[in-house]
């Protein structure tokens, strides 16, 4: 295996073994807090925002009609 020395015995052979899953086990538990803390809360309040902006411009847009509705 890359990284394994010749005269390492098989204790640290296992020791890097252990190291390489130890630290895949991390990486993965930091990918899904980052997908599910970060990514996921940012795009829902980017949707929010999105929400409330559209909001706000069919309540102008309706207002706008109507005093130009009424005014004729």
């Amino acid at each position: 295996m890359i990284g394994h020395s010749l005269a390492a015995g098989p204790a640290a052979t296992y020791l890097l073994d252990m190291a390489r899953i130890v630290l895949s086990v991390l990486g993965v538990l930091l990918a899904l807090y980052v997908v599910f803390g970060l990514l996921i809360p940012a795009i829902f309040g980017i949707f929010k925002i999105l929400l409330i902006v559209g909001l706000v411009g069919l309540a102008i847009f309706a207002a706008v009609t109507l005093v130009s509705k009424l005014s004729k």
